[in-house]
C-alpha cells in the first residue's frame, strides 16, 4: 500500500479525504491493493473524526422532533401514526414514554432507527 500515513491534523484529514474520494467514483475490486488502501484510509479517517469531531447522540424525543421538522411532519401526523392526538401530545411533552409498539411504528413507517428511540430519557414531572 503506497503513501499511507497517520492522520494527526486537519490537513492530514483533508489529504486522506481527497485520496479516498477517487474510489467513490471508481470503486476498487475486492482483494486488490487499491481496495486495501481504501479500507485502511477509511478506517484512519473514521478514527480521526471520532476522536476530534465526535457526534453527540440525540435524546429520543429531541430526535423525534428533529425528524418531524426535517420531514415536514406535524403533531397531527404523529397522532395519526400513534392512534390519538392526546398520545402524540403526551409523547412530545414527555408525559408518556414511548412503548415498544410506538417505537416499531416510528421505525417501520417513518424510518427512524429503533435503537435511536430506545435510549433512556426523562419524562416531565
Amino acid at each position: 500500500m503506497d503513501n499511507i500515513r497517520p492522520i494527526r491534523t486537519d490537513e492530514d484529514l483533508a489529504w486522506a479525504l481527497r485520496e479516498v474520494a477517487v474510489y467513490f467514483d471508481h470503486p476498487p475490486a475486492l482483494g486488490t491493493a487499491d481496495a486495501d488502501r481504501f479500507d485502511v484510509l477509511s478506517d484512519l479517517i473514521e478514527a480521526y473524526e471520532n476522536r476530534h469531531y465526535p457526534i453527540e447522540t440525540m435524546e429520543p424525543i429531541e430526535l423525534l422532533r428533529a425528524h418531524m421538522d426535517t420531514t415536514s411532519r406535524t403533531q397531527a401526523d404523529l397522532a395519526a401514526l400513534l392512534g390519538s392526538r392526546s398520545r402524540a401530545s403526551e409523547i412530545l411533552n414527555r408525559k408518556r414514554a414511548l412503548t415498544v409498539e410506538m417505537i416499531f411504528k416510528l421505525s417501520s413507517e417513518w424510518g427512524i432507527p429503533a435503537e435511536c428511540l430506545v435510549a433512556p430519557y426523562r419524562l416531565a414531572a
